[in-house]
């Protein structure tokens, strides 16, 4: 089942984080005001979903797992970025 969620999560970071939202208090979890994970979801859904599971309420984002948020952060803007320079060659 974590196999499938993980793939879910790959392809449609949204779908995955809405689901942690309904069936988990996680992301109530993670952050405080409701508005911070609208906004995520909006914008920055991946690393949205990657905060909401690396964080711990024993370490919050302690022992290396700000590099896994980083990670996903990199991951996303290189994904902007893509389809930035796809919609210009377009044109």
């Amino acid at each position: 089942m974590s196999c499938l969620f993980a793939l879910v999560a790959g392809f449609f970071p949204r779908v995955a984080l809405v689901l942690v939202w309904i069936f988990t208090n996680l992301v109530d979890r993670a952050f405080g005001p409701l508005i911070l994970p609208f906004l995520g979801l909006i914008f920055l859904p991946f690393t949205t979903l990657v905060y909401v599971l690396a964080w711990s309420p024993t370490v919050e984002l302690g022992q290396g797992r700000w590099l896994w948020v980083a990670l996903a952060f990199a991951f996303e803007l290189a994904t902007y970025g893509g389809s930035a320079r796809r919609g210009r060659r377009r044109r």
